[in-house]
């Protein structure tokens, strides 16, 4: 494979995955809206195509401008993105999906890829746009992926759990990069065991590069970093990006709730354990980035792009209350 069309392209998974395929001598194109600025504008070995994902006649357009051996569906939300994908782009030599790990539904500790049940998805979630419905329509779109297979596409998923790296606009690790670097203590819900694997943006550009090279048709693939960390070990990891030190105050939910928090109110928070079994991608040659060397990358891009995620949890004001209360107990 030499070529590829990206469909998204410019602003996170898709934008690394673009700098992934140039460094393994492809010749990308990437597809969207053309709704944020182009990181790749002045690279003569990216080419771009404006239109709508949602529209066939885009989808047509940019499969004969691209010419693509493989193609990559990062912005792929609702199980009529998938159909439609697998329907026009069935010639190609690989279609990749980026699924989510969110596609499970049994809480399995790991979740396995051929053994762990995915969600269910009703006409109704199909066409929903809310977060609730988001892990039945990634699994939707993993069924759609394994039927196109059995007509002869080489169609496959790849399923990451939390994305986390340079340019993540969602700003849920940013939380916690703030708050290490600005305050001496932080609130910490829990005991700071809390499990949610993560998964290092460059490694998912990896695993979905490899999955078109070396994947089964019809498969999917867990990528994660290999050694999945607690919250409290991430905010030892960022605490040696940052060369300081922070205290942690544990709370229960019935200590939160004297300021009416809940744990589920800070990010990469999770009641019980989110763990995906890595071993079937590794067979293809992935190998995930040393956590230390992750998570110094992450720390320095969202210090300096000023990211401080104020809007992904409680309001400082708020914990410094919740610390005064528990200082005088």
């Amino acid at each position: 494979m030499d070529s590829a069309l990206v469909v998204g392209g410019t602003r996170f998974v898709g934008r690394h995955l673009v700098e992934e395929l140039l460094a393994h001598d492809y010749h990308v194109t990437t597809f969207n809206r053309g709704n944020h600025d182009d990181p790749f504008a002045e690279n003569d070995r990216v080419d771009r195509v404006e239109g709508d994902r949602n529209e066939r006649r885009d989808l047509l357009t940019a499969k004969r401008e691209a010419d693509p051996d493989a193609v990559f569906d990062c912005i792929a939300y609702k199980p009529r993105d998938v159909e439609s994908a697998t329907d026009i782009f069935a010639d190609v030599d690989a279609y990749v999906y980026v699924s989510s790990g969110a596609a499970y539904a049994d809480e399995e500790v790991p979740k396995c890829e051929d053994e762990t049940a995915l969600e269910s998805c009703t006409a109704e979630q199909a066409t929903d746009d809310s977060w609730a419905t988001y892990g039945p329509r990634k699994a939707a779109g993993d069924r759609i992926v394994s039927e196109a297979a059995e007509r002869g596409v080489n169609a496959m998923a790849v399923r990451p759990p939390v994305i986390y790296g340079p340019h993540d606009y969602t700003e849920r690790l940013a939380y916690w990069v703030h708050r290490v670097a600005e305050y001496d203590e932080v609130v910490v819900p829990g005991d700071g065991t809390n499990l949610w694997q993560r998964a290092y943006v460059e490694d998912v550009a990896q695993g979905l590069r490899l999955v078109a090279e070396e994947g089964d048709p019809g498969e999917a693939y867990n990528v994660g970093d290999r050694n999945a960390v607690t919250l409290d070990r991430m905010l030892d990891l960022i605490a040696d990006a940052l060369e300081t030190d922070v205290e942690r105050a544990y709370t229960s939910p019935r200590e939160l709730s004297i300021v009416d928090l809940s744990p589920d109110e800070f990010p990469l928070y999770r009641d019980y354990p989110h763990l995906l079994s890595t071993s079937k991608i590794a067979e293809l040659g992935y190998e995930s980035t040393p956590l230390d060397e992750a998570m110094a990358r992450t720390v320095e891009a969202h210090r300096e792009n000023g990211l401080t995620g104020e809007d992904e949890g409680p309001e400082r004001e708020t914990e410094e209350r919740l610390l005064d209360v528990l200082g005088t107990v």
